[in-house]
């Protein structure tokens, strides 16, 4: 068996030696609670001794699953969205609405919910409730039926990487965080392949896109063959995770409900998995408990904690300083921005690709599809160039998020109208399109950039958030995304899709979240999150 020894130097923190992790902590003193703070420092260093082992890979594949049914389920609600109106007969954002109603709805069960019952459960049950209900969706006989069966497995993803994020993060030592960001390749996996299955079964099994003659289920089978094998593959998914591979609860989960002995035993049980060994002991938080004090506020905590309803103090402990309350603030305020940017163009892509395609006389589901797939192409080479930027010096997270959304930092404040402006350039530019060729390239541009824009994003958040509070924090910031998601579709039920005008907006307002990125007063990058 390989055995790897940390190099342990000597560091005082509130009193007590402890390792020197072996990167700096994210967060100023006074922004955690001491003893957490302390013991969370202790547990980094284990985490660093057993290193990113057999145990942290598998976490890294059935944690992609988690953004592989985030990409899948809201892209087939556009994917699917022509062929369904054609049958049922409705206005088109009322089934967006139905699945971002059923997004927010998962976004603040399971996100704030693992901060309760634990990471496991929520990791879990996430991906069978969407995987069941998404099958069952394939068997609509009306819009109604549709609609709820889509907001109900939309409770599901809607807490998929919230909790999924979390869960990764608890497990990998601090020098290779920057894989949450390389995770986001599962995302584009997802796209692609969504609209690689998509192309065949809607193109050859749905009524002419451009016919205006009854629409009946027995020759618009193509969503409901989509439906059924994307959701079978989600349910096989669902069963690896479950039954194939087990996840431990979270130890940083453990430490803050006060279970240090069944925190030890986690992550010993990890360096056994990983074939290597690590010195934790329970006598470690023991330690910390004793000499570093503060009775008072560890008690308010495990109290917290150890009970099973959710508390506000989960919310409080993100603006405890008036630094972590402007880093939270300026999370929700990106998040609910891009929530809202991304839904008014990315739900109705196809749509918009199809009208558009009408216009320029080549309105096909064939020609919809495939320049759907060579949309999702650039997600995977996006979501790898994400990962090494934000690695980059002086570039970093921050970096990454304000030039992938629209602003890049710059020292000369004269140079600010030079700042590249990309996934929002891009979105501009798609209104001059005068082919489908022109406006294909233009959304390649977009697809590309803000696949590296949500990979940062859906990375720095989670960072930022102590794991104490990281499902609540994770909550926070999707339940924006969400609500705005549900004003999307309502917007759009009012607005002239035909036009650029959704365009526009989504453009500024991603031009918006570009800039309150560079205000951001953390960088994680070479911090080990607490």
């Amino acid at each position: 068996m390989a055995e790897k020894k940390s190099q342990h130097s000597e560091n005082t923190l509130s009193g007590v030696d402890l390792p020197l992790v072996v990167k700096q902590d994210l967060f100023d003193d006074g922004a955690l609670d001491p003893v957490y703070h302390a013991k969370t420092h202790v547990l980094n260093m284990a985490m660093q001794e057993i290193g990113m082992g057999r145990y942290q890979w598998a976490l890294f594949v059935v944690s992609g699953f988690g953004w592989f049914s985030d990409s899948v389920w809201p892209l087939l609600t556009g994917l699917i969205l022509s062929p369904v109106v054609s049958e049922f007969k409705f206005k088109q954002p009322f089934l967006s609405l139905a699945a971002n109603i059923g997004l927010l709805v998962g976004a603040i069960l399971w996100s704030f919910g693992c901060d309760i019952w634990g990471r496991r459960w929520s990791f879990n049950l996430t991906l069978f409730v969407a995987s069941i209900f998404g099958i069952a969706s394939g068997g609509s006989a009306d819009f109604t039926t549709l609609a709820t069966l889509t907001a109900i497995l939309s409770v599901g993803v809607g807490g998929n990487m919230p909790v999924d994020s979390a869960v990764f993060l608890d497990f990998i030592p601090a020098s290779h965080q920057y894989l949450l960001v390389v995770l986001s390749i599962w995302w584009a996996v997802g796209q692609l392949l969504g609209s690689l299955v998509a192309w065949p079964l809607i193109a050859n099994f749905s009524c002419p896109l451009t016919s205006d003659g009854p629409c009946t289920r027995e020759n618009n089978m193509g969503w409901r063959y989509l439906v059924f094998t994307l959701g079978g593959l989600m349910l096989l998914l669902a069963i690896l995770r479950i039954a194939v591979f087990r996840l431990y609860e979270s130890p940083r989960f453990l430490i803050g409900r006060g279970q240090n002995a069944e925190a030890v035993r986690v992550v010993q049980a990890i360096a056994k998995y990983n074939r290597m060994q690590c010195s934790l002991k329970v006598e470690d938080f023991e330690e910390i408990e004793r000499t570093v004090g503060q009775q008072e506020s560890s008690r308010r905590w495990r109290v917290l904690s150890e009970g099973s309803t959710w508390r506000f103090e989960h919310v409080h402990a993100l603006f405890t300083t008036p630094k972590m309350a402007w880093s939270t603030t300026l999370l929700i305020s990106i998040w609910g921005l891009i929530g809202l940017a991304s839904t008014l163009y990315n739900n109705f892509l196809p749509f918009l690709l199809a009208s558009r395609g009408a216009q320029f006389d080549d309105a096909t589901y064939y020609t919809t599809y495939r320049n759907q797939v060579l949309l999702s192409v650039t997600g995977i080479p996006g979501a790898l160039l994400a990962g090494y930027a934000v690695e980059r010096p002086y570039f970093g997270r921050r970096g990454a998020l304000a030039l992938s959304a629209g602003e890049y930092p710059v020292s000369d404040m004269d140079d600010i109208a030079q700042r590249p402006r990309l996934t929002g350039a891009f979105l501009y530019a798609s209104t001059t399109a005068r082919s489908s060729n022109a406006l294909l390239g233009w959304n390649v541009g977009y697809a590309f950039f803000s696949n590296i824009m949500y990979g940062v994003l859906y990375a720095v958040s989670p960072e930022i958030f102590p794991a104490k509070d990281r499902g609540t924090g994770n909550g926070l910031t999707a339940t924006a995304t969400r609500v705005f998601g549900v004003l999307a579709p309502i917007i759009a039920l009012y607005a002239n899709l035909d036009t650029a005008v959704p365009v526009y907006v989504s453009g500024a307002l991603i031009f918006g979240a570009g800039a309150l990125a560079l205000l951001l007063p953390f960088e994680p990058r070479g911090k080990a999150s607490m």
